[in-house]
């Protein structure tokens, strides 16, 4: 490729191991990467989320050292890791808050893709691979919530795992596999504590895979517009885009830093630090933030089998999400209609995230009072939670395929250079 050459080894051991194990060519190939040179700050959230990725992935075989996967021990030995073992007090909220920070990061990532279409022709595959990724993580996650073994991991698992039994024939019989028996016990807190720890390590290989993915079409970027001109086009990816890259890298680690030595605590729910207890059921059983949205999803559906089909629908329209997009305009940049309705997609999002934190019968808004029993009443938080959900499938299934039959474009750059230059004139 001009402008970027291979990988030349000088030395005789560098020959040598080339030409036996070509592992720095790999590294060489993987840095030296046509890149294009307009990309912004929302494309560095991919490195931020490897470093989050080996971060958990090193506290959490440490943390595996010292648990207990016991009903009667699980949740002692959380106290024990957090006052007795050496840098404990650290490195339980390190992978505690990084689990948060972690979703944090890939939902920004998400819709960075979804407002620039980094999910079009020629990247699907990516697209399909990052979405595999982000499943895995949510299983990752869920049984990562279940270890602690508090109140709200004990009944956030019964009720997460009581959902398969809705499906007909197969139902029970996932959920008893699930776990291991007939009740949340034992059995269940042994098998998520091992699929917990290997999880994350079939997420890096995946994650090797989306890289891989990734150098094959080369990265999208904010006009959508297609390297022409690779020397005048792109930049090498080190040194430019490492520097921009890191600077991202340390800015949200001190947001993680802030966290962990300041409010380790401040995004758990304050049930899970009371020990699981079957006979008492809490009185508002709530997942985890980065859950919630698909939570207000489930329960907006009145029928059992109906929310869980809706809740696993939300995350399975994605995967088609490629297809479903008819435009031929990537970036949203240049797309008023589009950009219009992808912030009201945004906003359902976190509404639907607020739902989901909010029992279904609480009030979003009061318009009056009712004349019987005087008590309020106005828009619920369920009949809220319906309308967006209904928003957020319709964005999918309505809203981008007949926009991108219907909507008039801007006009957009003819070529990545020039639209860095701003300079030249412009095509349709």
């Amino acid at each position: 490729m001009s402008g970027y050459p291979g990988y030349d080894p000088k030395s005789g051991f560098e020959k040598w191991l080339d030409a036996r194990l070509p592992i720095i060519r790999l590294g060489y190939d993987t840095f030296i990467f046509p890149t294009p040179r307009n990309l912004n700050y929302w494309w560095t959230f991919g490195g931020i989320l490897a470093v989050i990725l080996m971060s958990q992935i090193i506290t959490g075989i440490i943390l595996a050292m010292h648990y207990v996967p016991h009903v009667d021990l699980a949740f002692d030995s959380v106290q024990h890791i957090k006052r007795d073992v050496n840098f404990g007090w650290m490195l339980q909220p390190m992978h505690a808050v990084g689990a948060s920070m972690m979703f944090l990061a890939v939902y920004i990532h998400m819709f960075r893709g979804i407002y620039y279409g980094s999910y079009k022709s020629p990247r699907e595959v990516l697209w399909i691979v990052g979405v595999v990724i982000y499943l895995l993580m949510m299983a990752t996650g869920f049984m990562g919530y279940v270890l602690p073994w508090g109140q709200m991991s004990f009944w956030g698992a019964t009720v997460i795992t009581n959902l398969f039994s809705a499906f007909p024939l197969i139902g029970e019989s996932i959920t008893q596999w699930l776990w291991g028996g007939f009740a949340v016990d034992d059995p269940t807190l042994n098998r998520f504590f091992s699929l917990h720890f290997v999880l994350p390590f079939a997420i890096l290989g995946l994650v090797i895979l989306h890289v891989w993915a990734l150098h094959v079409p080369g990265n999208n970027n904010p006009t959508g517009v297609s390297v022409k001109n690779v020397d005048k086009d792109t930049l090498p990816f080190h040194p430019y885009y490492t520097v921009k890259d890191g600077f991202a890298i340390v800015v949200f680690l001190m947001v993680f830093v802030a966290f962990v030595f300041f409010m380790p605590d401040a995004l758990n729910h304050p049930d899970n630090y009371i020990r699981a207890n079957p006979l008492v059921t809490p009185p508002h059983i709530v997942p985890e933030w980065y859950y919630l949205p698909f939570y207000a999803m489930l329960r907006a559906v009145p029928n059992k089998l109906g929310g869980v089909i809706t809740m696993f629908g939300a995350i399975a329209v994605l995967f088609v999400l490629p297809w479903l997009d008819t435009s031929k305009v990537r970036s949203m940049r240049y797309r008023p209609l589009a950009k219009l309705f992808f912030i009201i997609f945004v906003l359902a999002c976190v509404g639907l995230g607020w739902a989901g934190a909010k029992s279904p019968t609480d009030l979003v808004f009061v318009t009056g009072t009712d004349a019987a029993t005087g008590a309020p009443t106005g828009l619920s938080f369920l009949w809220f939670a319906r309308i967006l959900t209904l928003y957020y499938y319709a964005f999918f299934v309505v809203i981008l395929p007949v926009l991108g039959l219907v909507e008039k474009p801007k006009d957009r750059p003819e070529s990545i250079e020039k639209s860095v230059l701003k300079s030249a004139p412009k095509e349709a």
